[in-house]
């Protein structure tokens, strides 16, 4: 028993062996490997936030890109412009549709920031059909699309299209939302399963410490015993010679 605690206390370690809890080592092993597990979908969750974080960086730009080239609409509709000015303002129209063009092909690691939606599970079963997440739909270029000619009256299709993108963002920002509760809520399960594990595995060190008080004292009582033993064995023989 003093050996066992001498084993415990120096590895750290309540189960230094198998044998010591067979059923405690089968069970904080499933937990180890849940706990990693856990701790995976938490970082997967964390960079679909980060996915929709930028998704919606990009959309807010859109959305000021829109609201220049509505500017541009009106300021076109004025009767008093030269038509130099007008084709001033024709040539910034296009450009800055050029470029809302340019932003519908932005990516991510490949992924388009601007297609279909992605999937990412909320928990350590990995089963994407049911415990997961949709998230990163934004048809942007659908939205957009009727925005793209700088017309007299054409101020209607670009502020429908400013109108698509805020819903868009409105949706971004609930998929955000919602992803931010479930990584709370895996960090919070790895925790657990970390603690859990830790009581089954880990040696209490005050408990340790005092058994093996108590069972080095009685190691050197029981020494002491015998070594008392042995001098009266001795001491009897002498008074036999």
């Amino acid at each position: 028993m003093l050996q066992k605690s001498l084993n415990r206390l120096s590895s750290g370690s309540k189960i230094v062996n198998a044998s010591d809890d067979a059923g405690g080592v089968a069970v904080a092993g499933r937990l180890g490997a849940a706990a990693k597990r856990t701790g995976v979908v938490s970082a997967n969750i964390g960079n679909a936030l980060s996915f929709l974080q930028q998704q919606d960086s990009a959309l807010k730009t859109v959305s000021k890109v829109l609201e220049r080239m509505s500017e541009l609409q009106a300021l076109y509709a004025d009767p008093t412009k030269a038509a130099a000015d007008i084709n001033l303002y024709s040539t910034e129209f296009t450009a800055l549709n050029t470029s809302l063009l340019a932003m519908t092909d932005d990516a991510v690691n490949t992924r388009s920031l601007f297609g279909s939606a992605l999937t990412v599970s909320i928990n350590d079963n990995l089963v994407t059909s049911t415990d997961s997440v949709a998230f990163g739909a934004a048809a942007l270029l659908t939205a957009i699309s009727g925005a793209n000619a700088l017309t007299i009256g054409g101020a209607t299709t670009t502020t429908t299209a400013i109108q698509t993108i805020a819903e868009i963002r409105a949706e971004n920002g609930a998929k955000q939302s919602v992803l931010g509760f479930q990584q709370e809520l895996q960090s919070a399960a790895k925790i657990n399963q970390e603690s859990a594990i830790s009581r089954i595995m880990d040696v209490d060190v005050a408990e340790e410490s005092t058994r093996l008080a108590r069972y080095n004292t009685l190691v050197q009582a029981g020494t002491s015993m015998i070594a008392q033993a042995n001098g009266s064995a001795q001491s009897a023989l002498q008074l036999l010679r």
